[in-house]
């Protein structure tokens, strides 16, 4: 039965055999890297960037932090475990909250937290944030935008998957088309799901700050971006043959690898402007991160442990902030709803 490519890349990645739907690693042995399984500076800089925020006001003590997208939650334990560092008095009063879908990730993540740091820290789960109200918080998540389900649009039509996984591009979506037409493609990814996700948010806490690195431009590209993640190989979406000549077949792909594409960041920006969130900025990771401290962090690790473990963990948070890394590709944005 034909479907929505929509549907069919949420089946690939959140459907009951999905890619998602079950414990993956990242790093070295999965399929992928981020900047979490790269280094734990990245939730350092994260983690100086909410005391500053406290320091500053604009969060109160006993503000939510909340992460969307977890995973492993590796990256909300590397912000604990710097907040313990930097303020760990703090620890008292913010409350650490993930929204994860997925109850075997969920399981997972509550087993890390509490080797982590035993009863010192407790973890709330929601399955989305239409669940969360709260006063103050902070949100942070790490490359989920590309994440979303998205339409396909060639020259004025959108895509639908027969039951082969052929993909045909011979429907026409109004909603499809005038997306496209705002954002001047004529070919290429078309987010789902950025509008509700944004109002969600807007609902979830009177007041808060939200804080997201993705891989894209905040303008469209200008031709397709759809790729599969395979034990670090890249193989786009519509290439036939791999490097050895070999058959694509995109049903043994489906479900066992990661699906993605690059972020059109102008569309992340008008679904948040459209629920009255104001736009704060938009930079480079490896901006983001100097402004945030990361030296002043590197600097303080430096002060306080052998030069070997230094070395080894400069050369992990190079790879956060080198441009030929991770530190121009990915990009950071920011937003903030202040209390009426």
């Amino acid at each position: 039965m034909d479907r929505k490519f929509s549907e069919y890349m949420t089946d690939w990645l959140y459907g009951k055999d999905g890619y998602y739907a079950s414990y993956k690693e990242i790093g070295k042995k999965g399929d992928f890297y981020t900047a979490v399984s790269t280094s734990r500076f990245f939730g350092g800089c994260i983690a100086k960037h909410i005391v500053s925020l406290v320091d500053e006001g604009f969060l109160k003590k006993d503000s939510t932090i909340c992460e969307i997208g977890a995973h492993h939650g590796y990256f909300l334990a590397d912000v604990v475990q710097f907040i313990y560092t930097l303020r760990p008095e703090l620890l008292e009063s913010l409350k650490f909250v993930i929204i994860e879908r997925f109850e075997d990730l969920q399981e997972f993540q509550k087993n890390y937290f509490k080797e982590s740091f035993g009863d010192a820290v407790s973890l709330t789960h929601y399955k989305s944030l239409s669940e969360l109200k709260c006063e103050n918080a902070f949100f942070i998540a790490n490359e989920i935008f590309d994440a979303f389900p998205c339409e396909l649009y060639y020259k004025g039509k959108t895509a639908r998957v027969e039951e082969d996984h052929n993909v045909e591009f011979d429907v026409d979506n109004e909603w499809v088309s005038q997306k496209a037409q705002k954002y001047h493609k004529d070919r290429g990814e078309i987010a789902v799901g950025y509008e509700e996700f944004a109002r969600e948010m807007e609902q979830a806490a009177d007041k808060f700050e939200f804080m997201s690195f993705d891989y894209g431009e905040m303008q469209a590209r200008p031709d397709f971006s759809l790729r599969v993640y395979k034990k670090h190989d890249v193989i786009p979406f519509f290439q036939d043959k791999d490097e050895e000549g070999n058959e694509i077949k995109r049903d043994e792909l489906f479900g066992s690898t990661d699906i993605t594409y690059d972020v059109t960041f102008e569309h992340v920006k008008d679904a948040y402007a459209d629920v009255g969130v104001e736009f704060v900025e938009f930079k480079a990771q490896m901006v983001a991160l100097v402004d945030m401290g990361i030296l002043e962090l590197l600097e303080m690790l430096k002060e306080n442990v052998d030069e070997k473990i230094y070395k080894q963990e400069l050369e992990k948070a190079k790879i956060l902030i080198m441009p030929n890394f991770l530190g121009e590709r990915f990009k950071m944005i920011r937003f903030r709803k202040e209390k009426k």
